[in-house]
């Protein structure tokens, strides 16, 4: 779970527990259960949108559940992030950035992919990726599939218990005739 984008509803992403970690580039770790996730996708209406110029837009996303802030980065050409990389790849994303902000306006269903992050202590998802959907049942199937997922993926234990080891052991004995 930790390098692929999990669905999840807003309720489930505030339920991420944070913990600090070595690395310079992201100060947290984030944990559902007990397992790392640094990635999600979620899908919902934009209820908030907040432009400032060149730097980046702020939106919300509002899936029934709760809203999850998201902040998708327009500064790519002044960036040092961008710095060491090829100047036309950078301009191209840059226009991708610039195409996804006009997309994301007040009223439409929006499925975002993106980092975790935490601004000021709170989780955020800095945008990689914004699409518009146009079907209305894309919510109801999202709110699916994160249910599916959660119950038979993400609150899957790593380890077996004691006692479904010794279930285990017992189903898989070969009876000789």
């Amino acid at each position: 779970m930790e390098n692929s984008h999990v669905k999840l509803l807003a309720f489930d992403f505030h339920s991420l527990t944070q913990k600090p970690c070595s690395s310079s580039s992201d100060p947290f770790n984030f944990f559902r259960k007990g397992k790392q996730v640094s990635r999600i996708e979620t899908l919902g209406v934009v209820v908030s949108r907040d432009r400032k110029g060149d730097r980046f837009l702020k939106f919300l996303i509002d899936d029934g559940t709760e809203c999850i802030s998201c902040i998708l980065w327009l500064n790519q050409l002044d960036s040092p992030y961008f710095s060491r990389r090829n100047p036309s790849d950078v301009r191209i994303i840059a226009q991708m950035a610039k195409d996804r902000a006009t997309d994301i306006q007040l009223g439409v269903l929006a499925r975002v992919r993106g980092r975790i992050t935490s601004y000021r202590g709170a989780l955020q998802v800095t945008v990689e990726d914004v699409f518009i959907e146009r079907d209305a049942n894309a919510e109801i199937l999202h709110w699916l599939d994160c249910v599916k997922l959660a119950r038979s993926c993400y609150n899957v234990s790593t380890r077996p218990s004691p006692l479904q080891a010794l279930n285990d052991q017992s189903t898989t004995t070969v009876n000789e005739d």
